[in-house]
């Protein structure tokens, strides 16, 4: 494994999540999506206080991903490769975050549904960036 390459790879990722979360979450309709649920969602103020921490966990989660991405490495183009990577794990996020919380949180199916394109591209892009900028070590 590439260190240096897991480690651009990871922090290639974390911009391209945060840029499109940034876009996704905060300029387009879903962020109206999010304001019907006061009582399930932190009020913006509030989260601008937590997203340090927050920030911090997904430059962490990137930096994971990144690690399974290396150790599943078999050759072949980044940008395919990561985009399956990306996809595989957006498909995981949906089943394993936005329809579970659809199903503990009182939620709309609306934002769900939102939450689900959203999370889904955010980690298809990810993945594309870290298949692009990871590298084995060369022989």
């Amino acid at each position: 494994m590439n260190y240096p390459h897991i480690a651009l790879a990871g922090l290639g990722a974390f911009v391209g999540y945060m840029i499109l979360g940034a876009i996704t979450f905060a300029l387009l309709p879903l962020r109206e999506e999010f304001r019907k649920y006061p009582a399930v969602y932190r009020p913006q103020e509030e989260i601008m206080k937590a997203m340090p921490a927050g920030m911090a966990a997904m430059l962490m989660a990137m930096l994971a991903l990144a690690v399974m991405y290396a150790l599943s490495y078999r050759g072949g183009s980044g940008l395919a490769g990561g985009a399956r990577f990306g996809a595989l794990i957006g498909i995981f996020s949906i089943g394993a975050f936005v329809v579970h919380n659809y199903v503990n949180l009182n939620i709309g199916l609306a934002l769900t549904m939102q939450q689900s394109v959203a999370y889904f591209v955010e980690w298809l892009v990810s993945g594309i960036a870290i298949g692009l900028i990871y590298r084995p070590k060369s022989s």
